[in-house]
C-alpha cells in the first residue's frame, strides 16, 4: 500500500507530495537508528552481562527461580545474557514491532526460544496471569530505558507501572540504582548558545553596539536539554565553580515515583566568577554494592578510567535562568526540578541559616522566541564576532548611501549590519517569511522606522513591499531554520531567483557564490553507528546487522547525513576539494549541475567516509565555510566550523591504506537537480 506524505523543500521552498510505501517509517526508524552503537559499545555490555549474572546468583541463592523481565529489549541482548547466566524464564518486552520481529528472531539463532518469550507490547500493556503475556511476576527486572539525561525516554512512568503490576516486592534490577551528578561551570563558549551578547560594529561614524532586547536578556530560555560529547570541550573553554557533586539517586530496585519533585545540594564555589551552566552526567550501578559501575563522567572527573566511546549517552549542558556572580566559599543552594521526562536547574544564593524559597514551579518557557527561532549552534554562530567581522567587511565594499537593501535569511543580524553600514536616510528592506516576532530586536536598537519586516514568500513579493524601489544589494548569510544539511540554504539562491523582477540591472548579491567541498576522512570514533556488530558479547547478532543494512539501502545508504563534527574527531585522507559551484547573480538554471571527478588519499588509514559542506564566497578575499576550518597537524587532525553540522556520506565498504606506494583514488560522481533542490551522491573506492 502507498501513501502520500506532505513535505516542505528545505531547498527550493516549495511543498511537496511524495509517495511512500507504508513501511517508510519503519525503514527511517531503523536506518536512523543507534543500535550498532549500543552493540558496540562494550563496556556498557560488559558491565550488563556482570550486573545480570550477579542478580541471577542472588536469586538462586535464595532457593527461588530467577523469572526476568526484560523492558525495552531491542535485539534480546539482555534476555539472552539473563538466559545464558541461568535464568529460568525471561520475558522481553519490546513495543516497536520489526525490532520485536528481530529480537524473535535473533533469540531463536542463539538457541535461547525455550526460555525467551518476546512480547510485542507496551510493557504498560503487559498482563500477568494463567491466561496473560506473564504467568507470573519477575523477580529480577533488566532494563535499558535511559538517554542522556536519564529519564528523557520515559524511563521514570516505565518502572512506576513495572513495581506495581510486573515485578514482585524487593525484585533485584539491573541497574540497581542510578546517580546524577552535576558540576556548576562558567564558559563563554557554551553561555553564548544561550545568551545573545552585544555585537560590536565599526562604522564610519564610530563605533555602534547591537544590544539585545532586554525579553532576551532576562528570558530563562527553553527547558530541553543541550546534549553533547563533553570530552571534545577543551579545558580551557570552561571554569569550573565547583567540585562535582551527587544531585540524586534512583533507586530501580524498589519502587519509582515519576510524579514532579525537586531535589537540592548546597555548594561552596572553590572559585569565584559567574555561575552559567549546569554541567551533569549520570552512572548507574549494575549491582547493591556499586561494585559493578558505568559511568558517562568526562574526562576531568574520571582522569584515571578509560574513556568509552559512545553517542547513545553523553553529557548534559544546561543554562540557568540568568547568569549569577559566585564568590569563592559562599554558601549556595542548587535545585533540580524535574518532571516525568526533563531535568531544570535553579541558584539561589543562601539567605540565614537556612534557605527556605519555594524553588518549585513549572519548567522554563522561552518568552523572548528567539529560543524558539535559534538552536544553540545558531546562538553560537551569531555570537561569534570573527564571523561577523567578515560580513562587516564584505558589506563595507558593496553599501552605498543610496543603496537600497533586501535581506534574506532567517533570523539575521544582517539587516542591521546593513543599516549601521550606510546612510541613516535610506531604508531597508528585510524579507523574514519565517520570521519569529524579530520586531523586538529592532526596537530595542531604535530601528523600528530604519528596518521593514516583510512577512511574504519570496514568489508573492510585490512592488508595493518595496515602496516601489528596485533592490541595489540583495544579501544573505545565508541560513534558514528548516535546513539540517548544509546545501538545503541554497533556498537563498531560489528565493533570489523569485525576486529576479524586484532586482536592479546592476544589483550586488551577497554572497555572490557558493561551493560545494568534500574530503575523504578516518573517523577516530562515529564509524560504529554505521558499522555491522557480527557477535556481541559471544551473541550472533547478524539479524540486526542486516536489518539496517535492509533499511539503509532502501534509501539512507544513498544519502548523506548531518554530524556536528566537532564533536566527532576525525582525520583527513586526503586533501579538500571543491565540487561543485552556484553562482547567486544569476537565477537558478533548469539543468542540472554535475560533476565527476577522483581524489587522491594521501594519508594511511580506513577511508569511513565523505564529509562535505559549503563556502559562500562574499567577495573577493572573502568568504566563510561551514565545514572545514584547517587541518591542524601532519597526521591530518581536522577542525570545523563548530556552529554548523556536516554532511558525512558512509561508505557501504571501508578501505584500509596501509600503504602509499600506489596512490589509490575515491571516485566520485555529484548531481544537483534544480528542480527538487536535492544532491545525489555517488563514491567508489
Amino acid at each position: 500500500m502507498k501513501t502520500f506524505c506532505g513535505r516542505a523543500n528545505p531547498t527550493t521552498g516549495s511543498m511537496e507530495w511524495l509517495e511512500e510505501g507504508e513501511d517508510y517509517d519503519y525503514h527511517q526508524e531503523i536506518a536512523r537508528s543507534r543500535y550498532a552503537d549500543m552493540l558496540h559499545d562494550k563496556d556498557r555490555n560488559v558491565k550488563y552481562y556482570q550486573g545480570i549474572r550477579a542478580a541471577v546468583s542472588r536469586v538462586k541463592e535464595r532457593g527461588e527461580k530467577a523469572i526476568v523481565l526484560d523492558i525495552g529489549t531491542g535485539t534480546g541482548l539482555l534476555s539472552m545474557m539473563a538466559a545464558s547466566a541461568g535464568a529460568d524464564f525471561c520475558y522481553a518486552v519490546e513495543v516497536f514491532k520489526p525490532m520485536a520481529n528481530a529480537a524473535v528472531k535473533i533469540v531463536e539463532k542463539n538457541g535461547f526460544s525455550d526460555k525467551i518469550k518476546v512480547i510485542n507490547k507496551h510493557s504498560t500493556e503487559v498482563t500477568v496471569g494463567p491466561d496473560g503475556d506473564m504467568q507470573c511476576r519477575a523477580n529480577i527486572l533488566v532494563t535499558e530505558l535511559f538517554d542522556t539525561e536519564l529519564i528523557g525516554e520515559g524511563a521514570l512512568p516505565t518502572y512506576e507501572h513495572a513495581h506495581k503490576y510486573l515485578v514482585e516486592e524487593g525484585c533485584e534490577a539491573v541497574p540497581h540504582r542510578a546517580t546524577v551528578y552535576v558540576q556548576l561551570v562558567e564558559s563563554k563558549r557554551m553561555w553564548s548558545w544561550n545568551k545573545l551578547f552585544p555585537v560590536r560594529v565599526e562604522a564610519e561614524d564610530g563605533e555602534k553596539i547591537i544590544v539585545p532586547p532586554s525579553e532576551m536578556e532576562n528570558c530563562p530560555g527553553v527547558p530541553s536539554v543541550c546534549d553533547i560529547q563533553l570530552n571534545q570541550m577543551p579545558s580551557s573553554d570552561f571554569t569550573t565553580l565547583s567540585d562535582v557533586v551527587t544531585m540524586f539517586r534512583v533507586d530501580f530496585s524498589k519502587p519509582v515515583r515519576s510524579a514532579s519533585t525537586c531535589y537540592r545540594v548546597q555548594l561552596e564555589p572553590v572559585k569565584s566568577g559567574k555561575a552559567q551552566i549546569v554541567l551533569s552526567w549520570w552512572d548507574i550501578d549494575m549491582d547493591p554494592s556499586g561494585m559493578i559501575n558505568c559511568t558517562m563522567a568526562p574526562y576531568w572527573a574520571k582522569p584515571t578510567s578509560a574513556l568509552q566511546w559512545r553517542d547513545h549517552w553523553m553529557q548534559c549542558v544546561y543554562f540557568l535562568p540568568s547568569e549569577e556572580p559566585v564568590l569563592q566559599g559562599e554558601k549556595l543552594f542548587l535545585t533540580a526540578c524535574r518532571d516525568e521526562y526533563s531535568v531544570w536547574y535553579k541558584l539561589q544564593k543562601a539567605r540565614g541559616e537556612e534557605n527556605t524559597a519555594d524553588v518549585r514551579g513549572g519548567s522554563p518557557v522561552c518568552r523572548c522566541r528567539a529560543h524558539l527561532l535559534w538552536n544553540r549552534p545558531r546562538f553560537g554562530e551569531l555570537n561569534d564576532q570573527n564571523r561577523t567581522c567578515q560580513y562587516i567587511q564584505s558589506l563595507s565594499k558593496v553599501l552605498k548611501t543610496d543603496s537600497v537593501c533586501l535581506c534574506i535569511s532567517d533570523g539575521s543580524l544582517l539587516p542591521v549590519l546593513a543599516h549601521y553600514l550606510g546612510a541613516k536616510q535610506v531604508q531597508y528592506f528585510v524579507l523574514f517569511f519565517r520570521s519569529l516576532h524579530f520586531s523586538l530586536f529592532f526596537k530595542a536598537n531604535h530601528l523600528e522606522d530604519k528596518i521593514k519586516i516583510i512577512e511574504a514568500r519570496p514568489e508573492l513579493l510585490k512592488p508595493s513591499h518595496l515602496e516601489d524601489k528596485k533592490i541595489s544589494v540583495l544579501v544573505g548569510e545565508p541560513f534558514f531554520t528548516t535546513s539540517l544539511l548544509p546545501w538545503h540554504n541554497l533556498y537563498f539562491w531560489y528565493a533570489r531567483t523569485a525576486v529576479s523582477s524586484h532586482l536592479a540591472s546592476n544589483v550586488t548579491v551577497l554572497p555572490h557564490s557558493a561551493s560545494l567541498h568534500m574530503m575523504i576522512v578516518e573517523f577516530q570514533d562515529l564509524w560504529r553507528i554505521r558499522s555491522p556488530c557480527g557477535t556481541c558479547e559471544g551473541f550472533d547478532v547478524r539479524t540486526m546487522d542486516d536489518m539496517i543494512k535492509d533499511s539503509l539501502n532502501f534509501r539512507e545508504s544513498k544519502e548523506a547525513e548531518p554530524h556536528p563534527l566537532w564533536e566527532y574527531p576525525c582525520k583527513s585522507l586526503s586533501d579538500p576539494q571543491e565540487v561543485l559551484t552556484f553562482d547567486f547573480t544569476k537565477t537558478v538554471p533548469q539543468h542540472c549541475l554535475s560533476t565527476e571527478g577522483s581524489v587522491n588519499l594521501l594519508r594511511k588509514g580506513r577511508s569511513h567516509g565523505a564529509v562535505l559542506w559549503m563556502e559562500y564566497l562574499l567577495a573577493a578575499d572573502i568568504s566563510v565555510s561551514t565545514g572545514l576550518m584547517q587541518i591542524s597537524n601532519e597526521k591530518g587532525n581536522c577542525e570545523w566550523n563548530p556552529h554548523c553540522k556536516q554532511a558525512v556520506y558512509f561508505f557501504s565498504s571501508v578501505i584500509e591504506s596501509e600503504t602509499l606506494s600506489d596512490p589509490t583514488a575515491v571516485t566520485y560522481a555529484i548531481n544537483f537537480d534544480t528542480k527538487t533542490g536535492e544532491i545525489a551522491m555517488d563514491f567508489k573506492l
